[in-house]
């Protein structure tokens, strides 16, 4: 799918500021790697409901600093897992940002979006436009460069790289 198709849409799980790996996937579940083992506890240090509650292509809207703490890599394959489409925020920990990229998990910055839980979002990626369906209102971002979309779009930096090998082959 080329970045030009992509729309994610989906129910809002709304979050403040300064969301920690340990929030997002706490300590004690770091004994996997496998996605839908960490998909199960999933943002439970901030809420314990939200395993159960989500569904795929929902999206996780926070504030400033999501992801911030410790480098684990867990923490955005946990949201990749639970079936996440997107996470907004208004900034995210760097380490958070590569991670998700490296994985395929797409990650916007947004600042002053309104949404509450359970709003219904659109999100265009290769528009940099962000609409709650729910009231109407709009937001902006400024779009991945090709090569990061069409990494996300691949399933994250090893999927591309896989694909980038086998396109080759075919020559």
């Amino acid at each position: 799918m080329s970045a030009e198709e992509l729309k994610i849409k989906g129910k809002v799980f709304r979050f403040g500021d300064n969301v920690d790996t340990d929030q997002i996937i706490p300590a004690r579940y770091l004994d996997t790697s496998d996605p839908a083992e960490l998909a199960r506890h999933c943002m439970q240090g901030v809420d314990g409901e939200f395993a159960s509650n989500v569904r795929p292509g929902d999206i996780i809207i926070a504030g400033r600093n999501f992801g911030c703490g410790s480098s684990r890599e867990h923490a955005p394959l946990s949201i990749k897992g639970a079936g996440v489409g997107a996470v907004v925020a208004e900034s995210f920990a760097r380490i958070f940002f590569r991670n998700a990229i490296n994985i395929g998990l797409p990650i916007i910055e947004v600042s002053g979006f309104d949404s509450k839980t359970g709003q219904e979002v659109l999100i265009e990626p290769s528009k940099g436009k962000i609409t709650n369906i729910t009231t109407g209102g709009t937001g902006s971002f400024t779009q991945f460069p090709a090569f990061l979309s069409e990494m996300i779009n691949a399933g994250g930096l090893m999927e591309s790289v896989k694909r980038d090998l086998s396109e080759r082959r075919d020559l």
